[in-house]
């Protein structure tokens, strides 16, 4: 059911609508609608034809923003000066002169009604994902009658009434806690969404931690009053709706586009890292590896790139796709850890919470790349039984976002058993494919220029959204704790000895949240990195899957 889903989202993507009015929310990067040139008025003191104010106007209007009155008690000496943009004004603020002149404020006014539409300094202003569009990423996934049904939906069928203090409750509801980041997000207050992100990573680290290195039973069976057959139907009808949603209401933000460019540079035998990767477009696209790019082939040969960002189908296929991979990934690794009814129970119930989880479907909604990182981290746990094919697949994903290397000690002993064997058919097998992907596509610089062109620039980016940029005065802790996450990604490959495939996802999990919290640019897509191993784990953890009365026909042992 779930590939038919997939097959009906490649006929129906084709048909999504492209923006037409302008608005600062359809704009790079949440969309493809390229920002109204700014034009110099003749005149400060005369309306422009077809204007009601003039620049001095504006300026009046402009200078009344907190944001530009905060800015001025911070740059004293700076300078307005009005622009007609479209139908309306924009006042910027200039600091210097000459060559380092520099704005440091914006303001929006609406000429009809002389309403400040919007001001922006600081972070806001170098960064419009701190701004707080309403909707501008994922759309209407915001909406409390989405998110919150969502939430609802997550937690309901794993909630036992017997066991109210059961850990996995806990569990499950730290995960639907990020929520409240993003609601701050929402609302351009980053100062506070950001430091809320740490306490949900640090927790989901720590159980990860526990899990791996001292895995215990929980209490009670996983699902304790559901049949598995209404949720196996729960799961089919999220599927379709967010197949529907996303063909209805998205937006393709600057990820998406880029991955359908470097495949569209592909296929005209076009270089990917040659710095003319999107023109015309704006967007610096060729920040990750070539096999993101290849992933986006299939899709962008059955939707060509036409060059106009409103109107992309290939990057709401693959985002389709991607998920539903995801969702059968866990169908698929619940079978192969447990047998018979209990496996299909399993898989079922992973393959639900991932479709329920709402940051899956804010990530979809936006068209971003990276449940393709979700998939690949599924597919590395199905094939964990063997050295070389486990390689293979973590070399797919560390050749399109590097950050899956992160994972290669761990995967190379995998379950401890033959140890040294197991290492060196992984390394062989990941070092050759990774080679394969990467090398044929390097620019004429060769390394250095691949490096600079990719990890470089994103390790060196300078970002709000994570605690490193948003207060530079913890950047000495940095250090340490890139050093501590490496660290543990060498310790887990040799301790414990041995492993069971949960206590391999959980580990897994904890590698990629400690890589994440040394990162400079942390943004909500990135839960769906570690989430199919945080499911893994905890729902293996559950001694049973179904209790008697919600096996089938309420007998039996559950599972």
């Amino acid at each position: 059911m779930l590939i038919a889903l997939g097959a009906l989202a490649l006929a129906l993507v084709a048909q999504a609508p492209a923006v037409a009015n302008e608005n600062l929310a359809d704009e790079p990067p949440f969309g493809g609608q390229l920002p109204t040139p700014l034009v110099r008025p003749p005149s400060d003191r005369r309306p422009p034809a077809g204007f009601r104010l003039s620049a001095r106007d504006a300026i009046r209007i402009a200078d009344r923003a907190e944001a530009v009155r905060d800015e001025r008690a911070e740059t004293p000496g700076m300078r307005p000066a009005a622009y007609e943009r479209g139908d309306d004004w924009q006042v910027s603020y200039f600091a210097g002169a000459g060559s380092s002149r520099a704005e440091v404020a914006e303001a929006l006014v609406d000429d009809r009604t002389g309403v400040l539409l919007g001001a922006w300094h600081d972070h806001q202003l170098d960064d419009p994902l701190a701004r707080g569009y309403s909707g501008a990423i994922a759309q209407k996934v915001n909406a409390p009658y989405v998110w919150l049904p969502l939430c609802l939906l997550f937690l309901i069928p794993f909630v036992d009434p017997r066991r109210p203090l059961r850990l996995l409750h806990l569990d499950l509801l730290v995960l639907l806690g990020l929520g409240l980041s993003l609601l701050f997000f929402n609302r351009g207050a980053i100062t506070t969404s950001v430091p809320l992100t740490y306490p949900v990573l640090g927790y989901v680290l720590a159980r990860m931690l526990w899990l791996g290195s001292r895995p215990r039973r929980g209490e009670g069976p996983l699902v304790p009053l559901v049949p598995v057959r209404w949720l196996a139907f729960a799961a089919i009808a999220l599927a379709c709706g967010r197949v529907a949603l996303n063909v209805a209401d998205s937006h393709v933000i600057d990820i998406g586009v880029a991955g359908v460019v470097g495949a569209d540079h592909l296929a005209h035998g076009q270089g990917l890292y040659n710095g003319s990767f999107a023109p015309g477009v704006g967007i610096r696209g060729d920040v990750y590896g070539p096999f993101n790019y290849i992933a986006y082939l299939p899709f962008e040969a059955v939707f060509p790139w036409r060059g106009h960002w409103g109107d992309v189908p290939a990057a709401h296929a693959a985002a389709i796709v991607f998920d539903l991979l995801t969702a059968l990934g866990l169908i698929a690794l619940g079978r192969r850890w447990r047998p018979g009814a209990a496996g299909r129970a399993l898989g079922v119930s992973l393959a639900f919470a991932w479709l329920a989880y709402p940051f899956t479907l804010y990530t979809m909604n936006a068209n971003a790349n990276d449940s393709l990182i979700a998939a690949v981290g599924v597919g590395a746990m199905l094939a964990l039984g063997s050295p070389p094919a486990r390689g293979v697949v973590l070399a797919l994903g560390t050749a399109a976002k590097f950050g899956s290397a992160a994972l290669a000690p761990l995967f190379a002993t995998g379950t401890g058993e033959r140890r040294w064997r197991s290492a060196l058919l992984f390394s062989a097998a990941f070092v050759v494919v990774a080679a394969l992907l990467i090398l044929p596509f390097l620019p004429d610089g060769g390394l250095r220029e691949f490096y600079d062109r990719t990890l470089g620039y994103q390790a060196s980016r300078s970002s709000p959204f994570s605690v490193w940029g948003l207060a530079p005065s913890l950047d000495f802790l940095r250090p340490v704790e890139r050093a501590a996450a490496a660290a543990l990604a060498l310790a887990v490959a040799w301790w414990p000895r041995r492993k069971t495939p949960a206590q391999v996802a959980a580990l897994a999990a904890a590698v990629l949240i400690a890589l994440q919290l040394g990162a400079t640019h942390w943004f909500y897509f990135y839960v769906v990195w570690f989430l199919p191993l945080v499911l893994a784990a905890l729902f293996a953890a559950q001694p049973s899957v179904l209790s008697r009365s919600a096996s089938p026909a309420g007998r039996g042992s559950a599972s």
